[in-house]
């Protein structure tokens, strides 16, 4: 992953990034420490598609393991309660 320091970006603009940008993600340093990442929004659609994707196969996988108890909320505060 390419970095660029702020202070490189505060000189010249967003075209500082614009030219590394093509590589792929690139860190932004501040005080010799990266604290933001700036991406292409296409590598930030795909990321999101990707979560997404996990997201729905672990909470299948949730559902089809027995991980999920289905019922309603009163049922539920009524078994925690008793529970406890």
């Amino acid at each position: 992953m390419s970095t660029i320091p702020a202070q490189e970006i505060k000189r010249r603009g967003i075209t500082a990034v614009d030219e590394i940008l093509d590589d792929g993600p690139v860190h932004v340093v501040r005080s010799n420490r990266a604290q933001y990442v700036v991406m292409s929004e296409n590598d930030y659609q795909e990321l999101m598609d990707d979560l997404a994707e996990a997201r729905l196969a672990a909470s299948t996988s949730d559902l089809t393991d027995g991980r999920v108890r289905r019922g309603s909320a009163k049922k539920l505060i009524k078994q925690l309660t008793s529970e406890g």
